[in-house]
């Protein structure tokens, strides 16, 4: 910075020194400006960094802290009501078939008028029903093996135990399957699942007892799963996500793909290619990938479709942060969008009208338009590298560059407007990592995955999670529907 001088310098210095001087104070100007303009940058930067939450980005919802957004869905007042749909069967708890010998309840035994009521006949009069649950405990079964000795030539003869008794002393397929249930499905940890079955039953579980249940559930889930991946891989529609996992204090990531009835996970400690490729789906899938904007799961040979969930979540960033007119614009179109197709499909319909598509195209490149006269392209300045362009014209090349994606769900109405199919997999994962900590090891990591993936899939084709454990453990094991 150049010395400031007194004002009777200006007045008497010489001609040569005011021009040198004034050339000094634009070179000083020039570089303040350029100071100036590059902390507005950064200030206008992370203004929308601490502008972004669960409503705005791809942040959950765990990560807004105690300062939670307002509600703000984007769906119209009235469409969803809050309740029961019209058609859909409550669940009151209605009368039943008696399991145990009614209980009868006698009226006084004398009226006020000194009658006595002992030997009067009875008739039966206001009925009430309580459902409940018996005693819990354990049900200990001896199992002994005869011997026999021939009367002819003396040879002994054992009775053989049934498969899976096998120790002197040890646990029931049902155990094993209530001890597994609670901590892979409903995510509770070691301790504290063991602690339940305490109180219920008056057994003792260890937590080595329940990892070598879990490991030998998962072992038994081996073939089962690599069906499950196959079915993934021939069909026409799957969804995929990633999210970071901890395992051992370190950061690995945990990989989905899934469809309404088929789910898979699989651990692996990176994010990007290398890990799909493990994975070995989409190496062979020839469908069509729904997913976000991840740039790995474009490099394979498949369709690809785009979760509008983030997108209008990064155009309700814009129109707050920015407040660029065609962020709105684009948000109703897509939900418009949306609403035309789902009002076809309930018509029985499997496409718009080809005059309603191209409406809708006509506004999509009208709000590009607009998107691109308020986000002009930034030039290159002589600093090396590309220029830094804004984040809404980032996001309006993208709406350019992968419209097909983008609007896939319109012109096919198998695809689903939004990746909500993955993340939902895929969430309850992240449930088990807030609940229970990180996992100590990896194998007990892919223990998990093996075991939720294939609960998963059994609960989307309508199966009790439980009775699907017993199976496992009887060596039964259900087989899903994979078409």
């Amino acid at each position: 910075m150049i010395e400031r001088v007194e004002p009777d310098f200006l007045l008497n210095a010489p001609r040569e020194e005011l021009v040198k001087f004034v050339y000094e104070l634009l070179n000083e100007n020039k570089e303040l400006y350029s100071k100036i303009e590059t902390m507005t940058d950064e200030i206008t930067e992370i203004k929308a960094r601490l502008n972004k939450d669960s409503h705005n980005s791809s942040k959950p919802p765990s990560s807004d802290g105690y300062k939670k957004p307002s509600p703000k869905s984007s769906r119209e007042k009235g469409v969803n009501p809050i309740g029961g749909k019209s058609g859909h069967k409550g669940a009151t708890l209605r009368f039943a078939q008696a399991t145990e010998p009614p209980i009868n309840h006698e009226p006084i035994s004398q009226c006020e008028c000194g009658c006595s009521l002992e030997n009067v006949e009875v008739a039966v009069g206001e009925r009430r029903q309580v459902h409940d649950i018996p005693p819990q405990k354990l049900i200990i079964t001896d199992h002994q093996s005869i011997i026999k000795r021939c009367p002819n030539c003396g040879k002994i003869h054992r009775g053989a135990f049934p498969e899976g008794v096998a120790q002197p002393v040890q646990y029931g397929e049902k155990i094993k399957a209530l001890i597994v249930y609670l901590s892979i499905q409903n995510l509770i940890p070691l301790r504290r699942a063991s602690q339940i079955v305490r109180d219920l039953f008056g057994g003792s579980f260890s937590e080595p007892t329940i990892l070598s249940a879990v490991r030998n559930c998962a072992e038994a889930l081996k073939f089962t799963n690599e069906q499950i991946k196959q079915g993934l891989i021939n069909s026409p529609v799957a969804h995929f996500d990633e999210t970071g996992l901890r395992i051992n204090n370190g950061l690995d990531w945990l990989h989905s793909a899934s469809n309404k009835s088929l789910t898979y996970y699989f651990t692996h400690e990176k994010r990007g290619n290398d890990a799909i490729d493990d994975l070995g789906i989409l190496t062979a899938f020839k469908g069509i990938a729904v997913h976000d904007f991840w740039k790995s799961y474009f490099k394979y040979d498949c369709e690809h479709a785009l979760c509008n969930a983030h997108l209008l979540r990064e155009l309700t960033a814009i129109d707050e942060n920015d407040k660029q007119a065609w962020a709105p614009k684009m948000k109703k179109l897509l939900l418009d969008i949306k609403a035309a197709v789902d009002a076809d499909r309930q018509k029985g319909l499997n496409e718009l009208d080809a005059s309603v598509i191209l409406d809708f195209e006509t506004r999509y490149q009208e709000n590009l338009n607009l998107a691109f006269r308020e986000n002009p392209e930034v030039l290159k300045s002589g600093k090396r590298g590309r220029p830094k362009q804004t984040v809404g014209r980032n996001l309006a090349l993208r709406f350019d560059q992968y419209r097909v994606q983008i609007l896939r769900f319109m012109r096919n109405f198998t695809v689903p407007f939004d990746n909500n199919r993955a993340e939902g997999d895929i969430r309850m994962m992240k449930v088990r990592q807030k609940v229970s900590g990180c996992f100590r090891t990896s194998e007990g990591a892919k223990d998990f995955c093996a075991i939720r993936g294939y609960l998963s899939t059994m609960r989307k084709q309508g199966h009790n999670a439980l009775d699907v454990l017993v199976a496992v453990f009887r060596k039964q094991i259900l087989i899903p529907k994979l078409a």
